[in-house]
């Protein structure tokens, strides 16, 4: 086992080199508190692509789809984990450039929904979208402590404080610019690490013939495509994944990053096209693991680090923790930022918050507050993969709504709010992880139906449907667009110290 202090020495000077890195690259270029919140127009092709690959494909990939191989359906359940990270980052190719005609000095999703439904719906939607990213973020945390805690015995605390603080400073420091920069590079990094990894692991297990003949020994089933759990599990996931990302505000800060409608939709598509073969390598070895014998109910949530410290030196191993480093703090930056320009864009548009300096200074406080907050939960060592799924069906029940208000001239607060609340009910009823809160209303826990990932996720984004089109039908809305273009505000004085504090200009 590689010592705790070359581990823990090592992951302090990785961290170190992107932090300053980061710094550097945004010092000059945060010049706008916009520059902070969406570096608006300001990332290319590439740029877009690298950040939307990094930000998205967190060290959750080293751990969830991994977990779904081994524990929930093998190769049937990974290639639905595949399937499902794709789907969404397709759909925001058309949704993303609507978003941008409706509301091309928008910021965020929320600000869309308050404007579009009322303050009710926006509640609701601020209150998922915040849980949502906050669960990424910790679940994060919990992935780089839960690794290198098993590779090196590093105290889970110690490395979830580490990564917290220097993510910390160069997010805080540099917003979004350092955030695109630094996802730039770490994608070129992650994805030779990433290939090269799974091959070595492939031929030191002795190739693809001797893997697949000990996983068909040990259960065939991990190679069923037609295995029903598997099956079940990547239907779900993919509605798992999609309500997550339509109310990530890391994502539609990205919509606005990019230079041009055109751009969004060579980068989405081809970040889509990418995050395929990253997830299907590593849920494979959560396969390998299962099929290795090396995975117990205690341990199904690490079973991609299970093969690497059975079949890799110990200093590959090593290496590869390093890689899930580099993969933390890609999507946590993105947490970080997209939770800090949530809050700081809705006190500005209620009026709490004044100046280009002082929401600068409560964006960068709320970003402060939110890593604590993160690295206290991370340290904890929950599942990675529960922690998602609990904040995926949340999202799961609210996207519906919001996707048809962006085209439905018809569906009012009301309707979009009834869509999404009778299929959290509906979802949280069936849901595993969430039952125990519904047990807490006496006599209701009787008439819970018997708890499953599949009716619940199902049933959460089915109903939620089925409500919000009702709505549209029978509702007597008419909202005008042009609003959307009309009625946001803009934060456009610079970024530097101002003696005087000035309110932000309504954008016409």
């Amino acid at each position: 086992m590689v010592s705790q202090t070359v581990a823990l020495a090592s992951t302090v000077a990785t961290l170190a080199v992107v932090t300053v890195a980061g710094v550097l690259y945004s010092r000059r270029r945060v010049g706008t508190v916009e520059d902070l919140l969406t570096a608006r127009n300001s990332a290319g092709t590439a740029a877009t692509t690298a950040t939307l690959v990094a930000s998205t494909m967190g060290a959750w990939i080293l751990f969830s789809p991994a977990e779904a191989g081994a524990a929930f359906g093998g190769i049937t359940a990974v290639s639905g984990y595949a399937v499902g990270s794709a789907i969404p980052l397709l759909l925001f190719v058309p949704v993303g450039r609507r978003i941008r005609e409706l509301m091309p000095t928008g910021h965020s999703l929320t600000e869309f929904v308050l404007v579009r439904f009322g303050p009710a719906m926006y509640l609701v939607v601020l209150v998922v979208s915040v849980f949502y990213m906050f669960i990424f973020l910790a679940a994060e945390m919990t992935a780089i402590a839960g690794s290198l805690e098993l590779v090196a015995g590093v105290p889970a605390w110690q490395t979830a404080t580490a990564v917290g603080l220097f993510v910390l400073v160069y997010t805080a420091y540099g917003g979004l610019v350092a955030s695109i920069f630094t996802d730039t590079v770490q994608t070129l990094v992650i994805l030779p690490l990433l290939a090269v990894g799974f091959g070595v692991a492939v031929v030191s297990l002795g190739g693809t013939t001797e893997m697949y003949t000990t996983a068909m020994s040990t259960d065939p089933n991990l190679l069923d495509p037609g295995f029903r759990p598997g099956l079940e599990f990547g239907l779900y996931v993919v509605f798992a994944v999609l309500g997550a990302n339509m109310l990530n505000q890391g994502i539609w800060q990205r919509v606005y990053a990019a230079d041009g409608a055109s751009t969004l939709s060579r980068s989405f598509g081809v970040a889509a096209l990418t995050v395929v073969p990253m997830v299907l390598l590593a849920g494979l070895f959560g396969v390998a693991a299962a099929g290795l014998g090396l995975v117990t109910p205690e341990t199904q949530s690490v079973a991609f680090f299970l093969v690497v410290t059975e079949v890799l030196p110990e200093t590959v191993a090593f290496v590869v923790v390093l890689l899930v480093v580099l993969l933390v703090m890609s999507s946590a930056d993105t947490m970080l930022n997209a939770i800090s320009s949530l809050v700081t864009v809705d006190l500005a548009r209620l009026g709490a918050v004044e100046g280009g300096r002082s929401l600068r200074m409560v964006g960068r406080g709320v970003t402060v507050a939110v890593a604590g907050g993160a690295i206290v939960i991370g340290a904890q060592g929950y599942s990675v993969l529960q922690l998602f799924l609990t904040a995926d069906l949340l999202a799961a029940a609210v996207f519906v709504p919001l996707i048809w208000g962006l085209y439905a001239e018809g569906l009012t607060e009301r309707g979009a709010l009834a869509g999404s609340l009778s299929g959290l009910v509906v979802g949280i009823a069936y849901f595993p992880m969430l039952r125990g809160v519904v047990t807490l209303v006496p006599g209701l826990g009787g008439l819970l139906p018997e708890p499953a990932f599949l009716p619940a996720f199902l049933g959460a984004t089915g109903v939620s449907a089925l409500v919000t089109g009702l709505a549209v039908v029978v509702g007597s809305g008419n909202f005008e667009f042009d609003a959307l273009s009309t009625d946001l505000q803009s934060f456009d004085e610079p970024a530097a110290e101002e003696s005087t504090p000035t309110t932000p200009e309504v954008s016409d």
